[in-house]
């Protein structure tokens, strides 16, 4: 059976209250209600597992509205966040008078889209870990992190005390997350074997969390890019040119959520703010 379309407003959004703390989450989930994002559901007597879901997402991801898929017609706060910085990276990057939702993306736009939402996450942790620590998506992401930085060999001593950074200044941890897996994912990106991989990674041995790499499924963003990033183009070289401008600008910039909530949220329906909340 096909999936269905539904937009925000028939969703049942599940822990919103914890998520009262995170100006920004407001204006986001605004972004996409006024958008009318479509996520696609299975029928209601047939939902699907998790990991079904999360397949058809990793694998089947597109630049074009229909690009979330849900198990079932209820959502989280974060998920939302996450589809609304795509939404908003994607028309950012957009050549001028595009109108095709389908046009495909090159890998530098792929990368630096799900930098910005997926360094979004632990903006939220560092958010969330005073003001909501029983919410269900601190109870969920931090032992899946805990368990990330243990495998790359840091002490659980020292993963709580990583925390408290985030936590003291989710901002910064946000721009400093965010740099890392844009650089990562560049350099993983133009390498073309596992030995030229492994010296890649070893490059960033003492980045704030490099620890955290991996929680990032950053072969999926590899592989996807790969796959289905458009071949590089007269037109495409100016898309890139405007990534590497936007990158720069959020490094130089002395908050960048304040930047982008400046910027992009404004022409995209949300109010006009001066700082991220």
């Amino acid at each position: 059976m096909p999936l269905r379309n539904l937009t925000l407003d028939d969703l049942t959004i599940d822990d919103e209250a914890s998520f009262r703390h995170v100006g920004l989450y407001a204006e986001l989930k605004e972004v996409l209600r006024r958008a009318r994002h479509r996520f696609q559901v299975p029928a209601a007597d047939t939902p699907a597992s998790w990991d079904r879901t999360l397949f058809l997402n990793l694998t089947y991801w597109s630049a074009g509205e229909e690009a979330s898929v849900l198990p079932d017609e209820h959502i989280a706060p974060d998920v939302i966040a996450h589809t609304a910085w795509h939404h908003l990276a994607a028309k950012a990057l957009a050549a001028p008078g595009d109108t095709d939702r389908e046009t495909t993306p090159s890998a530098a736009s792929l990368l630096f889209s799900e930098s910005i939402a997926s360094a979004f996450d632990l903006y939220l942790v560092g958010r969330l870990i005073e003001n909501a620590p029983t919410s269900e998506f601190i109870t969920t992401q931090v032992p899946i992190m805990a368990e990330a930085a243990e495998q790359a060999g840091l002490p659980e001593a020292s993963f709580a005390e990583l925390l408290q950074t985030v936590s003291a200044d989710p901002e910064r941890a946000f721009e400093d997350m965010r740099a890392l897996l844009m650089d990562v994912g560049t350099a993983l990106y133009d390498c073309r074997d596992a030995s030229a991989a492994q010296i890649a990674l070893e490059t960033f041995t003492g980045r704030r969390f490099e620890p955290l790499i991996h929680h990032f499924q950053l072969s999926n963003w590899i592989l996807y890019a790969r796959a289905y990033a458009a071949a590089p183009a007269p037109g495409m070289a100016a898309a890139d040119t405007a990534v590497s401008g936007l990158d720069r600008t959020l490094r130089e910039a002395p908050v960048s959520l304040d930047w982008l909530a400046a910027h992009w949220l404004p022409a995209n329906g949300a109010p006009r703010r001066d700082v991220a909340g």
